[in-house]
């Protein structure tokens, strides 16, 4: 089979290099012709773990090819997946489908038999029937199909994601579309995989509810560790015991400062917005994007509150992109939290192992260091806000000669306080109770 994959982004060099390992002949395609060349040379322009062996494995073997030429990748072409940018739109908070329309129309003059036109990118309910129209109008004698086939890949364990789903889900009506697709991800079914077969519509609200569901229970939990600071509860015991509840499950119930990336805040605001437009407001999602603005907002508060008058103190800060594995800085809450450090008069000495040249970019003003080592010298106290594995085993010892007051923020909750308190810190954990206090003792 042979597919070719419009945009060459996270979503798309993924998705591409993945059907490639599974013995599909694969052409991403970018209007980016620098990113291509990049590619093309074994250059690639996002952090993965494992991404680029597979990149470079698949090239190789010739299953897989980066080109700026979309007609030649999609004539001949089975299947051709829409995998472009869907950014919040300026002013109402909509998904822009203009990259997504764009790459339709393109599409449609260039397929020269049966295709099945593929929506990867998130995109609101509707979005596929107006691809179909695009489509028809631009070339009336396509013989075409479009399908929604939604990714749900976490950045730093995308390949896992995509080789080991929870499940596959493909929204379309026609029976060719389907054996099309059903082909294509045959080595997930062969394992067992679920293949949710739905129309259009749902498969494109199953992604949006999906993400909106999972920013709730992000925006729960750290609401339910405000309270436990309040009543002396322990939010890590609160968690495990709701976590343990096979109706609510463990993942996503760890408090921290707020969710990030490219697709919780974009999509929870494109949910919202396509529910007003149908008159069935989600209320609850509306509060969660609320509440998640005002946590990023408030951690400078409780990083003061800690640390005290933070004119002309220095302040270490570990971890900058928004999750561990990865080198992405969008939304992050390091974007409001470090320039409000420095606004209040603080130095930031910051290092993140993969986030540091956009980090740099997005932040003027911070000290970039080589190492957390070098972050923490001279620092009145340790921020912790990105989970990177290479923090939890930080020399405890070392790290303390290196400071001049031995205080730790932790809010991602990745030591245990008692290890903190035995190597002479001072430390303060997200929603631990009087544990944090405690230990500080």
């Amino acid at each position: 089979m042979r597919i070719a994959m419009i945009g060459a982004g996270y979503v798309g060099l993924v998705s591409g290099a993945c059907f490639s390992e599974f013995g599909v002949e694969v052409t991403c395609v970018d209007t980016d012709a620098d990113k291509v060349e990049r590619l093309n040379g074994g250059d690639l322009p996002i952090y993965e773990p494992g991404l680029d062996a597979l990149v470079a494995r698949n090239v190789e073997a010739g299953r897989l090819r980066f080109s700026i030429d979309l007609g030649a990748a999609v004539r001949g072409a089975c299947a051709v997946f829409i995998a472009v940018g869907t950014p919040s739109r300026r002013g109402d908070g909509h998904a822009d489908l203009r990259y997504v329309f764009a790459a339709a129309e393109e599409i449609a003059r260039e397929m020269d038999g049966y295709t099945v036109v593929v929506t990867k990118s998130t995109v609101p309910v509707g979005a596929g029937r107006q691809v179909a129209r695009i489509v028809r109008e631009t070339n009336p004698d396509a013989d075409f199909d479009v399908a929604s086939n939604p990714e749900f890949l976490r950045e730093g364990s995308a390949i896992e994601d995509f080789m080991r789903p929870d499940r596959v889900v493909v929204g379309c009506g026609g029976d060719r579309a389907v054996a099309v697709l059903d082909e294509l991800y045959r080595p997930l079914s062969l394992n067992r995989t679920p293949i949710v077969h739905t129309t259009l519509e749902t498969s494109e609200l199953i992604k949006y509810a999906t993400n909106g569901f999972l920013a709730t229970k992000v925006a729960f939990i750290n609401q339910i560790a405000d309270l436990c600071e309040k009543t002396g509860a322990n939010v890590q015991d609160v968690a495990r015991g709701i976590g343990l509840d096979g109706r609510i499950g463990a993942k996503f119930l760890h408090p921290g400062p707020g969710y990030g990336g490219s697709c919780f805040p974009k999509d929870t605001l494109a949910l919202v917005r396509t529910a007003r437009e149908c008159e069935a407001p989600l209320s609850i999602v509306e509060t969660v994007i609320a509440a998640n603005d005002r946590r990023k907002r408030v951690m400078a508060d409780r990083i003061a509150e800690k640390v005290g008058d933070l004119a002309g103190k220095t302040v270490a800060v570990l971890g900058l992109t928004f999750k561990p594995n990865t080198d992405d800085m969008r939304e992050s809450p390091s974007l409001a939290i470090v320039p409000e450090l420095m606004e209040r008069g603080a130095t930031v000495r910051a290092y993140d192992p993969q986030g540091m040249e956009e980090a740099s970019r997005l932040m003027e003003g911070m000290a970039i260091c080589k190492d957390a080592y070098d972050a923490l010298e001279g620092a009145d106290a340790l921020v912790i806000l990105t989970e990177w594995n290479e923090f939890r085993s930080l020399d405890l010892r070392r790290a303390k000669a290196a400071m001049k007051r031995p205080l730790a923020v932790d809010l991602r909750n990745i030591y245990n306080a008692a290890d903190l308190a035995g190597a002479g810190f001072e430390y303060h954990g997200v929603g631990l109770g009087h544990l944090s206090v405690e230990a500080g003792r």
